[in-house]
């Protein structure tokens, strides 16, 4: 097996959506000529700037985060207005997150990603940078 690539994307004024298509793309392996849906071939994805990502619409005042803390009435509900300033991280791990297939690869696939809320200068110099359509 080859040695997996690192590729960088800048998410600076990025619309969220078109920024996680392309970073499953990558994670999954479909670029290579040797994609198979039940091998895990994909490489590194390194995002920059997660706090000056773009969404489209109104989506920043209605969509809505949730969790659950186990107990009775322990739902919690949080606006992407206010977890993009204290979490923005959080908003493109759940999106691309929601894009992988469900299968036992998933985590595998996710534990390749790094995202970072501003720039990573100790690692863009190993990445190609790849830009969002």
């Amino acid at each position: 097996m080859a040695e997996r690539k690192w590729y960088w994307i800048d998410a600076n004024g990025e619309v969220l959506g078109r920024l996680s298509t392309v970073a499953v793309g990558i994670l999954q392996g479909k670029t290579k000529p040797e994609y198979s849906p039940n091998k895990d071939i994909g490489d590194f994805v390194l995002v920059t700037n997660a706090a000056k990502v773009k969404m489209t619409g109104n989506k920043l005042e209605q969509k809505l985060d949730y969790r659950h803390s186990g107990y009775p009435g322990g739902d919690k509900y949080t606006l992407y207005k206010d977890l993009i300033l204290t979490d923005p991280e959080k908003i493109i791990k759940l999106s691309i997150s929601g894009m992988l297939p469900k299968n036992r690869l998933r985590t595998k696939r996710l534990r390749r990603l790094k995202i970072y809320k501003t720039d990573a200068k100790q690692l863009e110099a190993k990445c190609q940078k790849i830009q969002v359509k």
